[in-house]
């Protein structure tokens, strides 16, 4: 199998390319590709001559994209276009990634794929602009929403927390009022894997680990498997501030995954504990 990945050279690009061995890996990212020209993004995936497309390209940080709305629209949104009108005329598989923040995050128990989205940062708002777009340009399409992702090299909440433990803080605050679930790449990527070859699937699927957490408990957890001693105390979301809103829940079930007849992902736990041990 051939496969073109948009942003692959990003966190979730790169380990795409060390995972799936079995597979050849057209990277598509900057500077020679870019999703918001979409005559350069259909002759990339033309030249390249794959059998789908992995859509990994986002503006993903979360705060900047307050303030350059237009940067993220046209990055998320118009780039997701681009990359599905080329798809769509070339006749290939898109596979996207998309985020837990198309949900405004005060539900109660985990968000299913049928939640109605309602995003409360312009983040959320440009990548469900994306989804819809994909829906309306690609009709052979797979949407994948991850969430609280880490993996090769980062950047992620995992690395964040492992360079502040240098022995210079006594104490590290993390939030305690926001819950979801830690996700390694390695597990999104094995699971992409199998999903290359159910071209049945079309739609939503959510590809998070199992298994729900609090940041303040993951970073306890990420220290602990690393055997590093750092005291961490818990703090709310009022105490820390952001220029965008996080989700007081990010918790995505997995119920079309189940559906599915694939295996589930593994636990959150499970996945930190391999991962940990790979670094």
């Amino acid at each position: 199998m051939k496969i073109f990945v948009t942003g692959g050279k990003g966190m979730l690009g790169r380990t795409l390319r060390r995972v799936l061995t079995d597979v050849e890996i057209v990277v598509g990212d900057l500077p020679e590709c870019d999703i918001t020209q979409v005559d350069a993004v259909q002759e990339a995936i033309a030249a390249a001559d794959v059998d789908a497309v992995v859509h990994c390209a986002a503006m993903t940080q979360v705060d900047l994209c307050e303030t350059e709305r237009e940067r993220a629209f046209l990055i998320n949104e118009t780039g997701s276009a681009n990359v599905a009108k080329a798809c769509q005329t070339l006749g290939k598989r898109l596979i996207a990634i998309s985020t837990d923040y198309v949900f405004h995050g005060d539900k109660p128990t985990a968000y299913l794929e049928t939640d109605e989205p309602d995003p409360q940062t312009v983040y959320g708002a440009s990548k469900l602009a994306g989804e819809n777009a994909i829906r309306e340009f690609c009709s052979n399409h797979l949407i994948l929403r991850l969430a609280w992702l880490y993996g090769d090299g980062g950047p992620s909440f995992l690395h964040t927390m492992l360079k502040l433990a240098d022995g210079t803080r006594p104490t590290l605050k993390v939030v305690n009022d926001q819950r979801g679930n830690p996700t390694s790449a390695v597990a999104v990527a094995r699971h992409l894997r199998m999903l290359l070859e159910r071209t049945d699937l079309c739609g939503v699927m959510h590809l998070t680990c199992e298994g729900e957490t609090t940041w303040y408990d993951y970073a306890k957890e990420i220290f602990r498997v690393a055997g590093v001693k750092q005291e961490v105390v818990p703090c709310t979301t009022a105490e820390f501030p952001r220029p965008a809103h996080r989700p007081a829940n990010s918790a995505l079930e997995k119920a079309a995954l189940a559906r599915s007849g694939l295996p589930p992902m593994p636990h959150w736990q499970d996945a930190l504990r391999e991962f940990m041990a790979e670094m």
